[in-house]
């Protein structure tokens, strides 16, 4: 299992279409666009896991800097929560 950051995401992006972009590589087992408590709007990142490490790793690669709906995608894994 591979967790992996989207930063930059377009503001109207929802966790359905988050998945699809990642669909394109290989099996996302969840996509989730990060959004405010209190207003329920995106924060502009959201987190994908995907099953499959070197399907993981050509998403990455691909996607990285990739413009997407005129915003610069930043991919990575994603580093594991401190604390």
């Amino acid at each position: 299992m591979t967790n992996i950051y989207v930063g930059n995401l377009p503001w109207d992006m929802g966790d359905e279409e988050l998945h699809d972009l990642f669909a394109a590589y290989g099996a996302v087992s969840s996509a989730k666009v990060i959004r405010d408590r209190e207003t329920g709007r995106s924060r502009g990142f959201g987190f994908v896991e995907m099953d499959n490490s070197h399907e993981a790793e050509q998403a990455i690669n691909a996607l990285n800097g990739k413009d997407y709906q005129g915003r610069t995608l930043k991919v990575d894994k994603a580093r594991p929560k401190l604390g």
